[in-house]
């Protein structure tokens, strides 16, 4: 039996872990914006980590649920209502055919990850029902979801998970600053020494452009560029080059002014130069930070992300060892 939407939040859609493979034809690979957020939703009510849920963008849904199941909601910390009664995050919970899930007002972070035993279970695109909605692709009808919308769910043999609980010294989440770890890149010569320095030490605000895209900040110094001789098939804007590909987490600084992280659903390439990219293991804290969040970019080198890669390997480890 489905569950009834009554209400979708501000911006809630179906995601999974993506849809890896076909980058190179312009289709993202999409997924949770904080992956190790809804694999422990997944672990704590007995899916696998790569089952579909749902994540919410600053508000949350409102659900009815027409058969029994266990819930859990990690990432940013919007509390669940269960029937108006306040049910605790990183934990899962049984609900009850006729039970109402809604949430409080959020009180940290950006997105909330809800998972439900036995997973969602709307039709695959391309190997996975992630939403990609600017193509329309995956999700409920490649769309974020709305009033009336039924949600079908999957057949599971989980039982008395109740209760379990993520380990709060596995709940990462940004601070009250944020800090990114960024490995300058290819085209990192194209700022002056000054501007290299300021990148990492101005600190820099979540702008309002802030979305499964890209990440814009502001409030850094612009940053000046060595001359050069405009290559051919580049624009005239200094921060033109010829077409590249663009890596997740790659940051472009259109005309010099704002940089922009790359995120889940972000173009392949295009003519903008990228200074540096934010490792892997950070890519979950972009989906955390609000507007106007205060930012600090971290300079690292390749042994620096490798070990911090490992490092988020082994919280992984023991979220499994500790939820299965």
């Amino acid at each position: 039996m489905p569950i009834n939407v009554t209400s979708p939040g501000i911006l809630t859609t179906i995601q999974d872990l993506g849809r890896p493979g076909y980058y190179h034809l312009g289709i993202p690979m999409g997924g949770a914006m904080d992956r190790l957020a809804l694999i422990a939703a997944n672990l704590l009510v007995g899916n696998p980590e790569g089952a579909a849920g749902l994540e919410a963008v600053f508000m949350g849904p409102d659900l009815e649920f027409t058969e029994d199941a266990t819930v859990a909601v990690t990432g940013a910390h919007l509390p669940p209502l269960l029937n108006g009664v306040e049910q605790p995050c990183w934990t899962a919970f049984d609900v009850r055919s006729g039970d109402r899930l809604g949430f409080d007002f959020l009180k940290s972070g950006a997105r909330a990850y809800i998972a439900v035993s036995g997973g969602i279970v709307t039709p695959l695109a391309l190997g996975s029902r992630s939403t990609y909605a600017i193509g329309a692709l995956g999700g409920y009808e490649g769309r974020a979801l709305a009033p009336g919308d039924t949600l079908p769910i999957g057949k599971t043999k989980a039982s008395g998970r109740a209760g379990l609980s993520v380990p709060r010294a596995l709940r990462r989440a940004p601070g009250p600053a944020g800090e990114l770890r960024v490995l300058p890149g290819l085209y990192w010569n194209r700022i002056t020494e000054t501007s290299q320095r300021a990148f990492f030490e101005d600190t820099w605000k979540v702008a309002n452009e802030a979305d499964r895209m890209g990440y814009r900040f502001q409030g850094g110094r612009t940053m000046e560029f060595v001359e050069r001789q405009q290559p051919f098939g580049a624009g005239s804007d200094p921060s033109n080059i010829t077409d590249a590909c663009y890596p997740y987490g790659s940051v472009q600084v259109p005309s010099g002014t704002e940089p922009i992280i790359l995120h889940r659903d972000a173009v392949s390439g295009g003519g903008y130069f990228m200074i540096g990219t934010v490792i892997s293991a950070d890519m979950d804290l972009i989906g955390q930070l609000q507007p106007n969040m205060e930012t600090r970019f971290v300079e690292v080198d390749m042994e620096a992300a490798l070990g911090a890669r490992a490092d988020r390997h082994a919280i992984l480890g023991s979220l499994r060892e500790a939820l299965t």
